[in-house]
């Protein structure tokens, strides 16, 4: 199979390589990158004490879907949803039996982890995540968490964690593929791994710099999260940051089963919680684009929310990094 790209990411505890490939198959391609780096750890005496702690493939959903919708042919799925329902019932049913005590093995080792992470989402105590203690039973937090355990609480904190490493890794790359290509999301032949994710009216203004203002501002909003020195979210692009956060952990929640009833009350009111309103969520409604300049939105009290003012803290006592907000943007076309 052939090597697309490459990417490789330091940290204190190792580095995380990443290796995007054309292979006709998921297991075909995880298999290959694994011998091939044992290969390279082998041959290679300075890392010939490392190992791999983790190797796992991720399929692109952007270059999945274009894959689907190229198919054809006596293989292709049948345009019938049901036809096509009852085709993938069938499938699953004659892997069940082999795949189900992996699949019981992998659940149970990600709610540990999960759990074990919690600790580290140090700025939030469970009552963010709808676990009352017996001072709040008679206020807003007992409504929210009469029915969220202490587990799905942690599970809750540990996707969030967790999903701070994958939400870092992708920005980092969509940063370093912009640099590469010297354009912006809107115009980029690479698929972007988060930046798409942000209000597409502005994408052509979504460039290099613009990713690593973004990159550091994810960074400083989930240190705050981590360290224990969170009090407020300080600007508009750390309310997007916190929305794209929460997706990754409910896809890595889900990923592994874990996503129930208990840890999607958890996380809704965390978020509920830490956002002041949820006024950035016009930002994808092309029909209110420029509400906060108009008298409806001067009346609702509307915070400026075009892209020059991402960056710009809501008042004096919030915190941008310097780094984010050390250069504004020119005037928006």
């Amino acid at each position: 199979m052939e090597i697309a790209d490459t990417w490789v990411g330091v940290q204190p505890g190792g580095a995380l390589l990443k290796v995007f490939v054309d292979a006709p198959a998921l297991e075909f391609a995880e298999e290959a990158v694994r011998t091939l780096v044992e290969e390279l750890l082998e041959r290679s005496e300075l890392l010939a004490d490392w190992t791999i702690e983790r190797c796992e493939v991720e399929l692109h959903p952007d270059l999945a879907k274009e894959s689907l919708e190229a198919a054809d042919g006596p293989d292709a799925p049948p345009e019938d949803l049901a036809s096509r329902r009852a085709r993938l019932i069938e499938s699953a049913a004659g892997d069940a039996s082999v795949g189900a005590t992996s699949d019981a093995v992998d659940t149970e080792a990600a709610r540990r982890r999960m759990r074990t992470m919690a600790g580290q989402l140090r700025a939030f105590g469970p009552e963010m995540f709808a676990v009352p203690d017996e001072e709040d039973k008679g206020d807003d937090l007992a409504d929210h968490g009469s029915g969220v355990s202490v587990d799905a609480a942690e599970l809750a904190a540990g996707a969030l964690v967790w999903a701070t490493d994958v939400l870092l890794d992708e920005l980092f790359q969509d940063a370093y593929a912009l640099a590469e290509e010297e354009t912006n999301v809107a115009e980029c032949d690479r698929p972007m791994w988060l930046l798409d994710e942000l209000p597409p009216r502005y994408a052509l203004q979504y460039d290099a710099r613009f990713a690593r203002r973004f990159l550091v501002t994810a960074v400083a909003l989930t240190t705050r999260f981590t360290e224990g020195s969170f009090e407020q979210l300080s600007c508009v692009a750390e309310e997007l940051v916190l929305r794209i956060l929460l997706g990754r952990a409910e896809v890595t929640l889900e990923t592994f089963g874990l996503l129930d009833e208990g840890v999607s009350s958890a996380l809704e009111c965390f978020a509920e919680m830490v956002y002041e309103d949820m006024d950035h969520e016009w930002l994808y409604d092309d029909s209110t684009d420029g509400i906060d300049e108009s008298p409806v939105g001067e009346y609702l009290g509307v915070a400026p929310m075009g892209l020059a003012s991402w960056f710009k803290p809501f008042n004096d006592d919030r915190y941008v990094h310097p780094y984010a907000a050390d250069e504004p943007f020119a005037e928006e076309r």
